[in-house]
């Protein structure tokens, strides 16, 4: 876990198994997400916000084609820069103790999960759900879901190019930190997933801790 000893915790909150949770991060403050009992795969989404307001700027949505296009690489690791499509950056991830985070599987939801894995799966909860009612709170709609990062969830692409999700690469207690380069609403689903490996079949609590780092 990243040491938190030379910075001043502003909040520490454990988000339930299956469940949504956001915060504003001001620029220059970090956000810790800690895999409390690893494998658990993290749906994130940045949006720009106005300075010194809650309102979400509808240009500075993150993008994964410009972040992607910018580090040259499909996976997020210390030093990835998540950017907005017009290329501002949102925030940096500074501190990574598992690695090679998916930036291009997405989000399950209850249609995909249809199509995955059969009908009988149609009443369970996806982050798709998560991540709208979640938005809603700060006056977004479905409209505004775009394609999510998934910390802790180990994609590989197969040398037929096929996507694979497989068991994760975290452990418990592992985390990752990044750090707000402009004032930036963080969006998060706990994925709910039990059809596939991302979160061992079985769906856990995860923590974040936002600091203020010293001067």
């Amino acid at each position: 876990m990243t040491s938190t000893t030379e910075a001043a915790i502003l909040l520490d909150e454990v988000v339930a198994a299956c469940a949504p949770w956001s915060a504003i991060l001001s620029a220059g403050q970090q956000l810790q997400i800690i895999d409390v009992h690893g494998n658990q795969a993290v749906d994130t989404l940045f949006y720009g916000v106005y300075p010194g307001s809650t309102q979400v700027d509808p240009t500075k949505r993150y993008s994964f084609q410009a972040t992607l296009a910018a580090q040259g690489n499909i996976y997020l690791t210390t030093g990835s820069v998540l950017r907005a499509a017009d290329g501002t950056a949102l925030v940096t991830l500074v501190a990574d103790e598992v690695g090679n985070h998916d930036t291009i599987a997405g989000a399950c939801s209850k249609e995909s999960n249809t199509l995955r894995y059969g009908h009988h799966t149609v009443h369970q909860h996806a982050c798709a759900e998560n991540f709208v009612a979640e938005a809603a709170k700060w006056g977004m709609g479905k409209a505004d879901i775009v394609p999510n990062i998934n910390f802790f969830m180990n994609v590989p692409v197969e040398s037929d190019g096929v996507l694979g999700i497989v068991d994760g690469r975290s452990a418990p207690g592992k985390s990752l930190t990044v750090r707000a380069e402009t004032d930036t609403l963080v969006l998060v689903s706990n994925c709910p997933q039990i059809n596939n490996p991302c979160n061992g079949f079985d769906p856990t609590p995860v923590r974040m801790v936002i600091t203020e780092p010293s001067a």
